[in-house]
């Protein structure tokens, strides 16, 4: 069978059922629930600058039509020893008062920590509706996240999906079967907490921009975790880069992560890193155009396979060029008409 015979002959196999339905759900189907998030998770976790956070997204989704990172309110690092507990409070206080179209989440303090059942009752329980993930971080095996997910069900957020931080030896080597557990979304990589447990075996210089990308054990943590986040639907995303006034570096980790690691989301700590994170994990313009092309084509095709300029496409490369266009869509990158009817629909709603 040839290219021009193929959208005819299968059809009928290929295509019956799918008319009509969303793009998303034909191609994706249940990871369509957790394959897209904003590229990009800021965090900040000292009260005027949660505040301004908040601020900025808000000003930032009006400029680019699309909510294009997630707010993070950080409790490990951002609560005052001794006060945990009123950091709490006011954590779960600010996400309430945050806008309806905001994507706020938390960062609550590790499953061990004396804070942690105080944080997930308060942070969940009062403001549960209005979150879309929580952060859990150090977690070192399944246990923790079963543990995390008791503690939501406890505060009757059993809606809420789990994002989990790996920081270990121990972490990473559990990475596939963390990734696998229902209730996990994404996997973030520790970066420092990972150096720091070899016990010095890894020299400081692997927590820069540029050696974080050069150390062998560092860089094996890193494709482990985008592998097991693959393998099971789930995000992976990228640790912080700590010279936050240098833009160029981070860009250039950002865009290494994306393209070479295979990671779709990266960790911001300053203002100044959002916006050359959603320019490295950006498509080019080109690829966008491209895949719209192809897209808008199947779906006239009833998503048959077809012959799209001498070249056979079916439902795998349906799949890419797909999720180019809502990579394109979530750093805010405007799409070709013949594809815009799919981001404006309720079917296309950012909210988690």
């Amino acid at each position: 069978m040839n290219a021009a015979q193929a959208p005819h002959l299968s059809h009928l196999s290929e295509g019956q059922g799918l008319v009509g339905r969303h793009p998303r759900e034909v191609l994706l189907g249940a990871q369509a629930q957790t394959g897209f998030l904003p590229v990009c998770d800021h965090y900040s976790g000292v009260e005027a600058r949660m505040r301004k956070s908040l601020q900025l997204q808000a000003e930032m989704t009006q400029e680019f039509g699309t909510c294009v990172f997630d707010v993070t309110l950080d409790c490990e690092d951002g609560a005052p020893v001794g006060a945990e507990a009123a950091h709490a409070r006011l954590v779960a206080a600010l996400a309430c008062e945050a806008a309806p179209q905001a994507r706020v989440a938390v960062r609550v303090h590790p499953v061990g920590h004396p804070a942690f059942a105080n944080d997930m009752a308060t942070i969940a329980g009062e403001a549960g509706q209005r979150l879309c993930h929580i952060m859990i971080p150090k977690v070192e095996s399944i246990d923790d996240v079963l543990a995390a997910e008791q503690a939501l069900l406890r505060a009757a957020a059993g809606h809420l999906p789990l994002h989990v931080l790996i920081e270990s030896p121990q972490a990473v080597h559990r990475a596939f079967e963390i990734a696998a557990h229902p209730r996990v979304q994404s996997l973030s990589f520790g970066l420092m907490d990972f150096v720091s447990a070899h016990g010095g075996a890894i020299p400081a210089s692997a927590m820069t921009s540029a050696g974080q990308f050069s150390h062998p054990l560092v860089l094996r943590a890193k494709l482990e975790i985008a592998a097991a986040c693959h393998a099971y639907g789930k995000v992976p995303a990228h640790c912080v880069v700590t010279e936050f006034s240098d833009a160029a570096a981070m860009k250039a980790a950002a865009t290494r992560a994306a393209r070479e690691l295979g990671y779709t989301r990266m960790w911001s700590i300053h203002p100044a890193q959002i916006r050359p994170i959603l320019e490295a994990f950006a498509p080019t313009q080109d690829d966008v155009e491209h895949a719209a092309k192809i897209i808008a084509a199947a779906a006239d095709g009833d998503w048959a396979p077809i012959n799209f300029d001498g070249v056979l496409h079916d439902r795998a490369s349906y799949r890419y060029y797909w999720q180019v266009l809502e990579r394109a869509h979530r750093t805010g990158l405007p799409l070709p008409a013949a594809v815009q009817e799919w981001f404006t629909s309720p079917a296309s709603s950012d909210a988690p």
